[in-house]
């Protein structure tokens, strides 16, 4: 009967934070709008808009709510930006469960003792979360190390949540006008993978070995290595990391950090992980970030990645150098080669719209203008089209606002497009021209080194395989036709025979 319970408490947070005013607007079934309406308004928070209201009642509601609506917050393609804006303040943060329970969940995890484990180990948390908390160790052979620790019996807290979220989205998917368009039970299905990917430490170990490797010897980035005979799905035992936080902006002054750089670098970073990689680190709040006494980077939490194809990316360039460049008909022609819009969409009706939406952003100098907000602007418009837009570009949209808002918050002068220009244009060439042919052509190499010595026995074979159906077609070409002649030969032998008969 705890799903009862649950849902009576869900119910309860509803009226005392008067979110039905969410719903009356937006039912089909008029009856049920009007019994909403009469529903008396809880006094607690009616002064507070909408989205604060939502964003206070998930708090309410505990961890997993509140992961909801921090997911929530990465789909303005879905909800008004009011309410993305409002859930993107939603702090992941709980009371540390008991020291004993963690050594616990390590030693049953890992099949040893703590003392075998760790040379030492403190049993205060240094950090705490919805689905872990993390410990400081010392390794045996000296390394100091941060351990971070599953939750003990988490997946049954989640599941219950999901299987009411997964219930909520069917109603709200037959009750709503606008139901089918937010796609509620997509949603939640998102959210139930992204969910069980952070239960799993072995996948954040590793993401953090995948970064480590594209950024080894980095002068940017620092990505702490992953001690995998400390590690588990319930265990992850990284590099213990010292820096300053990045938001502490008086401290990085004191040491001295130029933060221009810092911020330039964290462009650099991102267009990087991208492009080049086309693997990202996908949670890159200030939280998750440190700096080093020598001015680089330090990232942390590596639970949440996301990662773009060839094709992803070209799609990106193409459209950030179009739109920096005005050329709102390569933007529209860009979405429908790619497949995104319908084939029938009139290109002329798409170039217009784009431009009504983002001719207003250029009213601001370039250097004040968000690549977030032009992705933003870019998915509400493909959305009137019926664009379904991919999951990993509203991930990528995400972290481009987080890297942008840390970027200006260490330099407000920061010109992202004067730091992205050059490198979406270099990155550009190496894809299209003769050196992408060259560069093309080398990777394919040992594939062709393979194919080419037996190219003439496959062709031969091709076209024995062609002649033998051409035979086969010929033969059956030639019993049809003796089919019908037999057919008239017998028909003339009936006729003949009845014209014997009846003579």
């Amino acid at each position: 009967m705890k799903w009862l319970k649950r849902t009576r408490t869900i119910t309860q947070t509803v009226y005392r934070y008067g979110l039905t005013d969410l719903f009356a607007g937006h039912i089909r079934q008029k009856w049920l709008q009007a019994l909403i309406q009469k529903i008396p308004q809880s006094s607690q928070t009616k002064n507070d808009p909408l989205p604060v209201r939502l964003r206070l009642a998930l708090e309410s509601l505990g961890p997993i709510f509140v992961k909801f609506g921090q997911v929530l917050s990465t789909r303005p393609d879905l909800i008004p930006e009011p309410y993305a804006k409002e859930l993107a303040k939603l702090q992941d943060r709980v009371p540390p469960f008991d020291a004993a329970l963690a050594r616990n969940q390590i030693e049953s995890s890992l099949g040893q003792s703590i003392e075998t484990l760790y040379a030492e180990f403190e049993a205060e948390p240094v950090a705490s979360a919805s689905i872990a908390q993390v410990h400081k160790a010392r390794l045996h052979s000296g390394e100091q190390v941060a351990v971070k620790v599953l939750r003990p019996n988490i997946l049954p807290v989640i599941e219950q949540d999901l299987a009411l979220l997964r219930f909520a989205a069917g109603w709200v998917e037959r009750l709503f006008a606008d139901g089918k368009r937010l796609k509620p039970r997509e949603v939640v299905a998102e959210f139930n993978q992204y969910l069980h990917d952070e239960l799993d430490l072995m996948r954040e170990a590793a993401n953090a070995s995948q970064l480590g490797r594209n950024f080894k010897n980095s002068d940017m980035l620092i990505v702490p290595n992953v001690y995998y005979d400390y590690c588990s799905r319930d265990v992850l035992t990284i590099e213990w990391m010292d820096g300053t936080p990045v938001s502490d902006i008086a401290a990085l002054k004191a040491k001295n950090i130029d933060l221009s750089t810092l911020a330039r670098y964290g462009v650099e970073i991102f267009f990087t992980q991208v492009f080049r990689h086309g693997f990202f680190h996908a949670d890159m709040h200030p939280g998750n970030i440190l700096v080093a006494d020598d001015g680089r980077y330090i990232a942390l939490d590596f639970g949440i990645v996301g990662s773009l194809t060839d094709y992803d990316r070209r799609y990106l360039a193409i459209n950030f150098l179009a739109f920096f460049n005005r050329d709102y008909h390569r933007v529209a022609m860009a979405h429908i080669e790619s497949g995104w819009v319908p084939q029938e969409t009139r290109a002329e009706e798409l170039e217009a719209a784009v431009r009504t939406v983002c001719e207003p952003i250029f009213n601001k100098p370039l250097s004040q203008i968000s690549f977030g907000l032009v992705l933003m602007r870019l998915f509400e418009t493909s959305r009137r089209f019926n664009v379904e837009i991919q999951p990993q570009l509203v991930l990528l949209q995400k972290t481009l606002l987080n890297i942008e808002g840390l970027g200006r918050q260490l330099d407000p002068d920061l010109d992202l497009w004067a730091t992205a220009k050059p490198f979406l244009t270099q990155w550009m060439g190496e894809q299209v021209g003769p050196k992408a042919f060259w560069n093309n052509l080398k990777n394919e190499a040992p594939d062709w080194a393979q194919i080419l010595p037996a190219l003439p026995r496959k062709i031969n074979m091709l076209v024995d395989e062609n002649r033998q159906q051409e035979m086969r077609d010929a033969y059956i070409h030639l019993v049809k036709i003796q089919q019908r002649q037999s057919l008239w030969l017998a028909v003339i032998a009936i006729a003949l025979l009845l014209i014997v008969l009846f003579k």
